[in-house]
């Protein structure tokens, strides 16, 4: 689940400019779960454009729209839309921005509405969204009983907690876990604290340039 929250509005107008007609592409996955770019929002928007003197030629919702097969198939069917448009207002993460940028043929403007924050796991409400892996390219997960240090730890340290440690919380705040003893509680629980003896070297940041591809 990749986390967004909305732009403010006058952001969003103050980017579009002059550009007079939009077509709007929300996301039917991540936005739509975060409310930032379901049918709701996109019809909040469509609206305070429209209030602004900008022509929303159409819309589309693709479920995926970070995958260039579902942004390819919602424009061909909004064909019209699309040609009639001379800017895209993306309601997505970056990725979705990116995927619509790359599938357009006439190379228009994208426009974003969203901040793309984190990549998350959703609680069982479904209402919260909570950061347990940074995608750092170089997992540790193995040693640490699957909780990850490098983005639990407010200093991602790699081998143990820092003397701020207190009462098992951090000291960035005292209603945050501290991430180590997190850890430690769970290699006691696997048998496995052994693991706590690895001294694991400086972090490869090589692993995680940018930007980063592969090919299956």
């Amino acid at each position: 689940m990749i986390v967004t929250q909305k732009k403010p509005f006058e952001e969003i107008l103050r980017a579009i400019g002059l550009h007079k007609k939009i077509f709007i592409v929300g996301c039917g996955e991540c936005a739509t779960t975060c409310k930032t770019g379901g049918e709701r929002e996109v019809t909040e928007i469509r609206q305070l454009l429209e209030e602004n003197a900008k022509v929303i030629t159409g819309w589309a919702i693709p479920d995926s729209p970070c995958i260039a097969s579902q942004v390819r198939l919602n424009l061909a069917k909004n064909k019209k839309a699309v040609d009639e448009a001379d800017a895209f207002l993306i309601l997505a993460c970056g990725l979705g921005v990116q995927s619509v940028l790359d599938n357009d043929r006439a190379k228009r403007p994208v426009f974003i509405g969203c901040n793309t924050m984190f990549g998350s796991v959703v609680d069982k409400t479904g209402l919260a969204f909570f950061e347990k892996c940074s995608m750092c390219g170089d997992c540790v997960l193995n040693i640490t009983g699957g909780i990850c240090p490098v983005t639990r730890c407010a200093k991602g340290l790699l081998n143990g907690p820092c003397g701020g440690s207190d009462k098992g919380k951090c000291e960035v705040g005292k209603d945050r876990d501290c991430a180590w003893i997190l850890i430690y509680n769970r290699l006691k629980e696997l048998g496995m604290l052994e693991n706590m003896r690895h001294i694991k070297p400086a972090k490869d940041y090589s692993k995680n340039n940018k930007p980063m591809e592969m090919k299956l």
